[in-house]
């Protein structure tokens, strides 16, 4: 149970069980919203279970359920009089709280909140509520206009369009656009809509080299335009609510897109506020992470100017994007250290949330090899929560094996910061998602397992494989094959084995290329007497520095499969 409070008399959480309300009861929460459907997932707490709960332990409790994205005026009002009526403080929950915070926002808004104090509390809990302040807004305009509120109408408005295409792909980084690529490869004449609002492009793998100093951060970027698949219709905007019983995504500017089929590759959410004082640290004191654009060249500053003190770095529970990255970081900065000639003078710490070093036992003989050369102390079990970049102190939640926790802090002069991550707010309140948050797909076919006209892949599905680039590259052929054989187009199943690609860059010049898949399976690229994944390797160093930004630039994006192409079901 993760409660967020909103502030003194309300706060939102996820789904909770009938020991949570035990549990709620003790710290004083007087009374409950459940803003959750009964029967959405297996295995979910009915309404009445939780109520009976309440009842039991003196609690009040108020059923005001939504469906995701059906919101209607009708909820909001309800939802506000649970909030002014039932004895605060107040919890209300449903699959991950996003239906229970967008809906006090809208509540707030219409009683006049400002929206960029709404916006700001949203954050500071996690949740991105710009959509729900964008339907405030528009609600004020027309109440100004025709004296007619009518905040979250699930109806196209009169002002609204609607526009169709055959295919519809939400996300247009690695995933969605070399799924688009390989379409148009295999049915030129396909119609196709990405929808994107952002206007740059980014090779994040290669921000790990810029914290080293390898690239430039320019290295990394393009313009999104250019990228873009001749013939695919580029929608600037944001999935703002999935109706997939209707065949149709709303955006955040009010259109209706309807489609044939649809591709989900929006990616996974950095949750910078899921570290308590992270947000206002990083970039300054020291507090830096390879996984923004705008902070790999701090890393690589800080890396450069330090010669004393104690170097921190950091990774949170799975599942994360690239979960060797925290660890590259390290290897990385350590070997500039040691060239230097100031390791000895440094004391580097990794504190990891999980218990092993690399999820792949093979692999962990080699780097355990660098540890040891850089004299780096590996704390397992330590989940980071909280920064004070001023005080140069960071805490850390320790986990015992047999369950007990403590909080444990440690001073730094550099601290390097992986953030939590999690599905995107939009998917975790969708349909789509499974209990998770992610969106549920069958881990060979990357068919949605309700929705047989959905596909996705990439970091926000929930297939058991690495979140890597190299991951969604293999995904993305398989994709677009069998979406293509629903329609007729091809023939046969394509099917994944959950390959997924980690260059673990152990020095400046080596790099063991972890290659994997469903279960650990090694799966090599390339023949032992060339690239033995395993060991350390000045190859796969040229291989990851040279080779793979060209390949991805003016191959995967482009639609060419090099070793990639998909191989069919042999069963069929």
């Amino acid at each position: 149970m993760n409660v967020k409070k909103v502030n003194e008399s309300f706060a939102v959480t996820e789904q909770l069980s009938v020991e949570d309300v035990a549990a709620l009861a003790a710290q004083g929460v007087k009374s409950l919203i459940c803003n959750r459907p009964d029967g959405e997932a297996p295995g979910q707490p009915s309404y009445a279970e939780i109520a009976a709960a309440a009842q039991q332990h003196g609690m009040s409790i108020r059923h005001v359920p939504i469906v995701s994205g059906q919101v209607s005026q009708a909820d909001v009002e309800a939802f506000g009089a649970a909030l002014t009526e039932l004895p605060a403080p107040v919890v209300a929950y449903c699959r991950s709280g996003t239906r229970s915070i967008n809906l006090w926002a809208l509540d707030q808004g219409s009683k006049g909140m400002p929206v960029a104090e709404i916006l700001k509390t949203g954050s500071a809990l996690g949740y991105d509520l710009t959509a729900s302040v964008q339907k405030i807004e528009s609600s004020m305009a027309a109440a100004r206009e025709a004296s007619i509120v009518d905040l979250v109408s699930s109806a196209p408005s009169a002002a609204s369009s609607t526009r169709h295409f055959s295919v519809v792909i939400i996300g247009a980084g690695a995933g969605g656009i070399s799924t688009a690529s390989s379409l148009l490869k295999r049915k030129p004449d396909l119609q196709i809509a990405i929808i994107d609002k952002a206007q740059k492009h980014y090779y994040q793998p290669g921000w790990t080299m810029v914290g080293a100093g390898v690239f430039q951060d320019s290295d990394t970027e393009r313009d999104m335009a250019p990228l873009i698949p001749h013939g695919v219709t580029w929608i600037q905007a944001a999935a703002q609510e999935f109706s997939p019983e209707q065949n149709r995504v709303t955006l955040d500017d009010g259109t209706i897109v309807s489609y044939d089929r649809l591709v989900v590759a929006c990616g996974i959410k950095l949750n910078w506020a899921g570290v308590e004082g992270l947000t206002e640290s990083l970039g300054r004191n020291g507090v830096t992470s390879n996984y923004r654009y705008d902070l790999a060249p701090y890393t690589w500053k800080l890396v450069q100017g330090l010669k004393s003190g104690r170097a921190v770095f950091t990774q949170p529970p799975m599942p994360i994007k690239c979960a060797g990255a925290p660890q590259k970081a390290l290897y990385l900065s350590s070997d500039y250290w040691l060239r230097q000639g100031v390791l000895n003078s440094i004391d580097v710490q990794f504190y990891n949330a999980g218990a092993v070093l690399f999820g792949v036992k093979e692999y962990v003989p080699a780097l355990m090899q660098y540890i040891e050369r850089y004299r780096a102390t590996l704390n397992f079990s330590h989940r980071l929560i909280k920064v004070d970049g001023d005080a140069k102190t960071a805490w850390f939640e320790r986990t015992e094996a047999d369950g007990q926790k403590s909080v444990v802090e440690t001073n730094f002069d550099m601290i390097h910061v992986c953030p939590p991550q999690q599905a995107p707010d939009v998917i975790r309140s969708s349909p789509l998602a499974d209990a998770a948050g992610w969106v549920d797909v069958d881990q060979e076919t990357l068919r949605h397992k309700k929705y047989s006209n959905i596909w996705s892949l990439g970091d926000v599905m929930n297939a058991p494989n690495a979140k890597t680039m190299a991951a969604a590259r293999k995904q993305a052929p398989v994709v677009a094959h069998n979406l293509l054989a629903d329609m007729g187009v091809t023939h046969g199943t394509a099917r994944y084995d959950g390959y997924g690609s980690c260059p673990l860059t152990v020095e400046n010049g080596k790099i063991v290329l972890a290659e994997f898949g469903y279960g650990g399976k090694l799966l090599p690229s390339f023949p032992e007497w060339l690239i033995k994944g395993t060991e350390p390797s000045r190859l796969a160093w040229i291989l990851k520095k040279d080779l793979l930004p060209p390949i991805y630039w003016h191959g995967m994006l482009k639609g060419h499969e090099w070793l990639v192409a998909p191989t069919l079901d042999s069963r069929e």
